[in-house]
């Protein structure tokens, strides 16, 4: 017969066993619980049309296959900041600034620029503002995998290489033409960003389908797409009239907001 003692530690033993198996239970119900909420949460703001694709907090992730190790850094034309991650387009001179930030596999940022575009750059060359393009390229790990991203920002390196207008222009093109499906990685063939190029007049220089074919500006790149994440932005499309947040989503899926109410957000939110 086993003793007092031998009979204490055998049930001490249990108890333990089974405050363990509960503890592990309770964790996985967190994670189960946290997972479906994560997972409501973004079909709940995709259906609401918030407009605001959201980045990890992580940050870019693992290494690409067309990273920096690819070859040197090369800061194209026209660009302007540390390691020139600002893409600026308008007059130098204004008084206003609007900041864009971007993904090119966003959804929401095709539809910004498809129904604002026109009015962005009509206002920045009237001189109401100068723009600042900022760049994301979250989606290529977000989305499990890809290199679209990259490999549009790349060409679009190449682009305002050639000039402000070239990239404009360009980017006009690259979101008019944006995979139904955020998940198909489009961009991700350089066959497709050459042949998109193509309407771009004058924009199929030999030194833009090198910087194309070759990832010239890949280096470049991955110090725009990291300073998404350094900056705290949090989401594409993001859009700040002198650094103040405005909201250019419609909340009818990707559509934006129209151009009157965009030119009305704009002027409530200059500072003086």
């Amino acid at each position: 017969m086993a003793t007092s003692s031998t009979k204490d530690r055998r049930r001490a033993a249990r108890e333990r066993l089974r405050a363990r198996r509960e503890a592990r239970a309770r964790r996985a119900g967190s994670r189960g619980r946290l997972l479906l909420g994560g997972a409501v949460a973004a079909v709940l703001a995709f259906a609401a049309g918030i407009g605001v694709h959201a980045a990890a907090s992580s940050g870019p992730g693992g290494s690409s296959p067309d990273g920096p190790a690819g070859g040197p850094f090369v800061q194209p034309a026209h660009t302007t900041g540390r390691d020139g991650i600002v893409i600026p387009y308008g007059r130098a001179d204004a008084r206003h600034t609007l900041t864009v930030w971007v993904d090119a596999r966003c959804p929401f940022c095709a539809g910004f620029e498809q129904g604002l575009g026109a009015t962005v750059k009509e206002q920045a060359d009237a001189g109401e503002y100068r723009v600042e393009y900022r760049f994301a390229t979250f989606l290529d790990t977000s989305l499990g995998g890809g290199q679209g991203s990259r490999r549009a920002l790349n060409a679009l390196g190449a682009a305002v290489n050639e000039g402000p207008e070239k990239f404009v222009e360009y980017l006009r093109v690259l979101f008019a033409n944006h995979p139904a499906q955020e998940t198909e990685d489009r961009f991700g063939a350089t066959a497709t960003l050459l042949e998109l190029a193509d309407g771009v007049p004058g924009l199929r220089t030999p030194a833009f389908n090198r910087a194309v074919k070759e990832l010239t500006y890949m280096p470049w790149v991955e110090k725009v797409g990291q300073a998404f994440y350094d900056e705290n932005v949090n989401g594409t499309p993001s859009v700040f009239v002198d650094g103040r947040r405005i909201t250019v989503n419609s909340g009818r899926g990707i559509e934006s907001i129209t151009p009157d109410a965009f030119r009305a957000l704009v002027t409530e939110n200059r500072r003086p």
